[in-house]
């Protein structure tokens, strides 16, 4: 699969903000569900960008974070990767139960998933890939306020 733009990020979550916005903008002309791509698609690619820096790279300012991004005819796919060890997104904790309310931890991965249409990592857990769909069911939270 071939990338329309590939950027190596610093390890800074600094750099986040500018980012997302910069790719949602170059992903708006081609996107034919705006409301999903500036909502569910920022929000999925924040929370990606944030777990690799802080989790993945451990905050490590000598590390760096690779985003590719391809934009598809009926879809926008995001690969954000690390260059930490990874980690195994099975075991990551439900922050929806009741025993998991209080627990930092999870609340990323949660809404990666309720917020897009698929999400997969690689087998070391380093790498994630976020596809969002156009015309597919809504994945929006619901009950969530604003």
């Amino acid at each position: 699969m071939r990338s329309d733009l590939v950027l190596e990020l610093p390890n800074d979550i600094k750099a986040i903000e500018h980012t997302v916005e910069f790719v949602v903008r170059r992903c708006e002309p081609s996107c034919e569900d705006q409301k999903r791509l500036r909502l569910n698609f920022r929000v999925a690619l924040t929370e990606a960008l944030s777990n690799a820096m802080l989790y993945g790279n451990h905050r490590d300012p000598a590390k760096r974070v690779r985003v590719e991004v391809t934009v598809k005819s009926c879809s926008v796919i995001a690969c954000v990767t690390d260059e930490g060890n990874g980690f195994d997104p099975e075991v990551v904790p439900d922050p929806t139960c009741p025993m998991n309310l209080c627990k930092s931890g999870g609340r990323g991965v949660f809404l990666m998933r309720k917020l897009l249409d698929e999400v997969r990592y690689n087998d070391r857990g380093n790498s994630v890939t976020l596809v969002l769909r156009y015309g597919a069911p809504q994945n929006e939270l619901r009950g969530a306020s604003a």
